[in-house]
């Protein structure tokens, strides 16, 4: 049921949701600036692709133990990366995902939006992880 899920996801809208962020994280990489965020973009972005089966958790859980992204560091890059981006791009994933919620067919959908959106709003210092 998965496969068919991130299947209809990638053909009906989740190609161009993932290619978006995978632009946006070469774009960062690109920068000088950006590059703190690019890597969770990229990160994000193949999460895109498939996010059916797949949850987002701290990476500090997956590692056992703290890394730049998940101390100190990791919290100034958030804020950063909320305060520049990630609202409004959460915000578009919230939209989305009402717009989906809509129609039966389109909960499931809606839900991965509003994953995306969770996401996008503070994503240094995450992994993707099989639920």
């Amino acid at each position: 049921m998965t496969l068919l899920l991130n299947l209809l996801w990638f053909f009906l809208g989740g190609f161009a949701t993932g290619f978006a962020w995978l632009v946006g994280g070469a774009v960062l990489a690109v920068t000088i600036v950006g590059l703190p965020w690019a890597a969770a973009a990229f990160r994000i972005g193949i999460f895109s692709f498939a996010p059916f089966g797949s949850t987002v958790v701290d990476r500090r859980v997956v590692t056992g133990h703290e890394d730049l992204g998940t101390g100190s560091l990791g919290l100034v890059l958030n804020v950063v990366w909320f305060l520049f981006a990630g609202w409004y791009i959460a915000l578009a994933h919230i939209l989305l995902g009402a717009v989906l919620c809509v129609t039966i067919i389109g909960i499931p959908f809606g839900l991965q939006h509003f994953k995306l959106a969770i996401i996008a709003l503070a994503p240094v210092g995450k992994s993707v992880v099989p639920a």
